[in-house]
């Protein structure tokens, strides 16, 4: 039963560090009536994750394998609920979505899954130490990178 509580009080502390990482990411609230303030706060979220995640390979933070597996289910949780944020007319506006999403709406919901699936497996990974880390790291972000060009219109 001590092992149950202490493996409990890890996740705990480790959800802890990427809720407060990620709460630091923006202070105001999404406003849950417009699709595009909601999409870009679950954003956010996946880019401070992605900070924590990458901290950790540059060396800029030690690695830690709880905090690895809280960031990856934190970008999991968004890309499983990210798809139902971009209804038809929420192209305009303050946004960096690219028209081609609602041109190609099977095409994006494709790269959403994808996303969905490597950052479920990268969470289940569960690498021991940075080495096993990086390239679970590395096709999370590959996935990440390749959706931003595909999917996104940089605003100056």
């Amino acid at each position: 039963m001590r092992m149950i509580t202490r493996l409990a009080v890890a996740a705990v502390a480790a959800g802890g560090m990427v809720a407060a990482a990620l709460a630091a990411n923006d202070s105001a609230p999404a406003d849950l009536n417009d699709p595009v303030s909601v999409r870009q706060h679950m954003m956010k979220n996946v880019g401070g994750s992605m900070k924590l995640l990458a901290g950790m390979v540059k060396g800029e933070a030690p690695y830690d394998a709880r905090v690895a597996e809280a960031a990856f289910r934190a970008m999991n949780n968004a890309a499983l609920g990210l798809g139902a944020f971009f209804p038809a007319g929420s192209d305009a506006g303050e946004t960096e979505a690219s028209p081609k999403i609602w041109q190609d709406m099977a095409g994006f919901k494709a790269a959403i899954g994808a996303f969905a699936r490597d950052t479920a497996a990268a969470a289940a990974a569960r690498p021991a130490d940075l080495d096993a880390f990086k390239p679970v790291f590395g096709k999370v972000a590959g996935n990440c990178k390749s959706c931003h060009e595909a999917w996104r219109v940089k605003k100056e």
